[in-house]
Order: structure tokens, then sequence, then C-alpha cells
């Protein structure tokens, strides 16, 4: 039997079993808004992936709009804090659990991609803990119960982009249906975060809002994948822009032409605090 790499946010940064997941997701599902996509023409979006009290319901709104895609083969999910000089990451084998069953990682797609590029090789039993794709991975598999993962850490430079692209080239070739997400949270401000530009108070929280984590969401929403690394390298506006770059390039050479922001929010709607985070939510489309 493969190993099962274990959920190890499950419990404290969303539910922990089975029931208060499915209760937790229904809530969102019903407060969700409608998808900005026609049926069949959503191919990947971006998430946030803070503790579902924070954001769950973002992630929520872009996978739920996800599944109109149909009856996807395998989910990409680009993600991971990393830097320029990081390695890749990728899980090759095994599952990887969740409180509603474990999803089986697209082993034969990962061989592919491994030949040509290297990576850092994690397994059940050698990996270190990650929220941004973790997190995600119950709404993936309540809403597509028997889909596969391809599950890679990837870092902010232009090699990510040819990998993100190679990646979906391979999947056509092995004729499989395909789904993209990137897993990124955007401005991490105040003194918890050493990030403090426009001091304190709302005049911090606006700025954060309409200038910062903007200047990078519009970047998104144009889909210029470079763009987005560079503008959050120098202004600190995405956590894990190569993940986010890396599924945009995805989602156009799955043949996505344009992008929908579903919603937008920060950790100090929730919860106001000196130090608060900025979540987005968008979806690319045919």
């Amino acid at each position: 039997m493969k190993e099962i790499r274990r959920s190890d946010f499950a419990g404290s940064w969303y539910p922990g079993n089975k029931g208060d997941v499915e209760r937790a997701i229904e809530e969102f599902s019903h407060a969700a808004g409608s998808c900005p996509c026609d049926e069949g023409k959503v191919v990947g979006g971006i998430v946030p992936h803070a503790g579902w009290y924070f954001s769950g319901n973002i992630a929520l709104n872009v996978i739920k709009c996800l599944a109109l895609s149909g009856m996807p083969e395998t989910c990409l999910i680009f993600g991971r804090h990393l830097h320029p000089g990081s390695r890749n990451y990728i899980m090759k084998d095994g599952s990887w659990d969740t409180p509603l069953g474990p999803l089986k990682i697209d082993s034969e797609l990962a061989a592919e991609v491994e030949k040509e590029f290297s990576f850092t090789v994690e397994t059940a039993s050698a990996c270190e803990p990650d929220n941004t794709i973790e997190l995600q991975l119950p709404f993936i598999k309540y809403f597509f119960p028997s889909i596969d993962i391809l599950p890679i850490g990837i870092s902010p430079v232009s090699k990510s982009l040819e990998i993100a692209r190679r990646v979906v080239q391979i999947s056509k070739r092995m004729d499989r249906k395909m789904i993209v997400i990137g897993s990124t949270d955007l401005t991490h401000y105040g003194v918890n975060y050493g990030y403090s530009p426009m001091g304190t108070g709302k005049s911090a929280v606006e700025w954060v809002k309409n200038k910062n984590d903007k200047r990078v969401i519009d970047l998104i929403l144009d889909m210029d994948a470079m763009g987005v690394i560079s503008e959050s390298l120098a202004n600190q506006n995405a956590c894990c822009s190569g993940a986010a770059g890396a599924a945009i390039e995805a989602a156009k050479e799955l043949g996505a032409e344009k992008a929908f922001q579903i919603k937008y929010s920060t950790s100090y709607d929730v919860r106001p605090d000196n130090s608060f985070v900025g979540y987005v939510g968008i979806v690319f489309c045919l």
C-alpha cells in the first residue's frame, strides 16, 4: 500500500474531522457568489491559504467555481513559501490525507515531469508541513472526490513559468484533463511580519487594500505571470508569487484567456489588528 502523507494542519487551521469539515464547506458554499465563468470554461484559479477562519470562504469560492470544469482527472497545485534561490519541490508518489479521505498523487505525470526538471522529492514520511497546499485539499476532495493531485512547490523565478507550461504540455500528451490552482496570500503587513512602510492604523489598511495588494491583483487579472513575480519581489505583496505566476502560465497553456476576481478581503476585516494579511480569489477561464 502506498504511503499517505498526514494532514498537519487539520484540527488547527481547519476542522479535524469529516463532519466538521463538511459542515464548514457547506456553510461557505451557501454564502458563495456565482461563478463568472460559463460551465466547462474554468480551468484554474488563485486561492489564499490562511486558516479557514480568515480565508477559507475565498478559497472555497474559487474551488467551487472550478467544479464547473466537468470531471478533470488531475489538479495541479502550485504553492510553498520559497525565495528566488530555493529549490523546487514535488511529491511524486503516494497520497495526501484529508479529513474527507486521501487524495492520490498523479504519480505517472509526476514521474514524467521529474525527468525534465530538478526537484527536491518529498514523500509521505519525509516532508515539511506546508499550509499553502494542504489548506486546499479538503475543498478539492469535497468537490472532486476521485481526482488525483500533483503538488509542486515552485520558486519565484522565470524558470518556474517554463516548468508550468511543460507540466500542462506533458499532461496533454498523456491525455490528462487538468485544472490548476496557485496558492498565495498577499501583503503581510505589520510588526509581526517586519513590514510596515505606512505605519499603523486605518491609513495603513487602506494602503494595503487599495495600493499594495491592488498592484499585484491587477497583474494577476492581466495574466502577467512574470509581472506578478517581479512585483511581489519589489513590494512584498504576494508571499508565494512563484505559485501564482506558475498557475497563471499553466492556465494560459490550458487555453485561459480571461481572469476574474471573485472575492478580496484581509484578516483585518475578520479580526482587526495592527498586523494583518490580504487574500484574493481569482479564476481563469477559456
